[in-house]
């Protein structure tokens, strides 16, 4: 699918990945890193910015450190990358213990932890691990809305029927726990919300919802709500991306093609509005300015354009792919930073529209363009 350009492109890239994850690794093995302060990783395991678990420990992206230690090990084969992903898993044990800092985001940390060590090495104890973030998971079901909720009791609001398009992503670690034990009950749930989630948030265009609120006692949509997007109705270009990719997740699990032709037409939105630069902003329908992008929003599309590209007939392949690699290059060319300055590849990431802070590391934008590399030079470890 690559061309003798893409592809001289295509290892230079993985060179200098693997250049900056062999000193990276090193300085970061001990920690759980979330962003940087000067330049260097943070260590969620132990810094908690508001006293409230969910901040710390148990803090939603603690499972992406170790996910990219699993693609490093897989590519390279070096021990070293298997053990620093070992330890962090070892340190997630404790928000079992705590319980309250977890919610909806288990898939997220769990999978690229647990479920990829018992599928590389067969470890019964990571197996066991991702069985129980399984049925906590589970455990968030809404029977009559048909959806898992997000989130825990937020001060001043009902949270009972709130459901988020993140989740996509999370709904994987049950396919895993049906595919693993046999029991249906897994897949079912997953099944229910990617359906509700297919006709309750993507809009007809391809754009999506961030946030939809259900009834929690008889089921139906109260409201939408705008979430980390600009405004309500607006399209929060890292959402698109979770239903982009998380869609095609769906499909890789079930083979129902729903999910996939759903896949398709969000990703011909999304292709549709990428501006002629390739950088992505925080939300397809924010103001001209301030410019705020979004990295990571890049990252996570291009996993999912690839993912796509696999799957479609011959005349589609390319559609998909030079998409993805335009993300990729203009990500590599003038968003990253290989030196020794910075621990984070990528630099300007967005947690939210409106969030106090823009442009800045986050270690799921350098998890997701490293996937996404890897996925491109094929033979990746897949991990969700």
């Amino acid at each position: 699918m690559l061309n003798e350009t893409d592809r001289v492109w295509l290892h230079g890239v993985i060179d200098k990945i693997s250049n900056k994850m062999e000193w990276v690794s090193e300085k970061t093995k001990d920690k759980i890193p979330y962003t940087t302060i000067n330049g260097t990783y943070d260590d969620r395991s132990v810094d908690n910015p508001t006293g409230d678990a969910a901040d710390g420990l148990c803090w939603w992206t603690n499972g992406f450190w170790g996910g990219m230690m699993w693609l490093m090990y897989h590519e390279t084969g070096n021990e070293k990358y298997k053990e620093i992903a070992q330890i962090s898993e070892g340190k997630l044990d404790q928000c079992f213990q705590d319980y309250y800092g977890l919610h909806h985001d288990v898939g997220f940390m769990w999978l690229p932890t647990s479920v990829a060590n018992y599928r590389v090495t067969g470890n019964p104890e990571s197996r066991k691990r991702a069985m129980h973030a399984a049925n906590l998971l589970a455990g968030r079901f809404n029977l009559a809305g048909g959806f898992i909720r997000a989130w825990n009791d937020l001060e001043g609001q009902d949270t009972r029927g709130w459901a988020i398009i993140d989740c996509m992503f999370n709904i994987p670690l049950l396919y895993w726990a049906s595919e693993e034990t046999g029991d249906p009950r897994f897949k079912q749930i997953a099944m229910k919300h990617a359906d509700t989630t297919m006709s309750a948030f993507v809009r007809a265009d391809g754009s999506v919802n961030h946030i939809v609120e259900f009834d929690p006692f008889n089921g139906g949509v109260v409201k939408t709500y705008g979430g980390q997007g600009y405004e309500e109705g607006s399209s929060w270009t890292r959402g698109q991306t979770w239903a982009l990719y998380g869609f095609m997740m769906s499909y890789i699990h079930t083979g129902k093609e729903e999910y996939l032709q759903t896949a398709k037409r969000i990703a011909h939105y999304f292709i549709a509005n990428i501006p002629d630069s390739g950088v992505i902003p925080v939300d397809f329908r924010q103001p001209a300015e301030p410019r705020r992008e979004d990295d990571t929003a890049a990252a996570i599309a291009a996993c999912g354009l690839i993912e796509i590209a696999k799957r479609v007939g011959p005349y589609e392949k390319d559609f998909f792919i030079n998409a993805a690699i335009k993300l990729l290059r203009t990500l590599d060319e003038s968003r990253s930073d290989w030196t020794e300055s910075t621990d984070a590849i990528l630099q300007n990431g967005t947690g939210a529209y409106h969030s106090k802070t823009h442009h800045h590391a986050i270690i799921y934008g350098d998890y997701y363009f490293i996937e996404a590399i890897f996925k491109l030079k094929g033979n990746d470890l897949y991990l969700w």
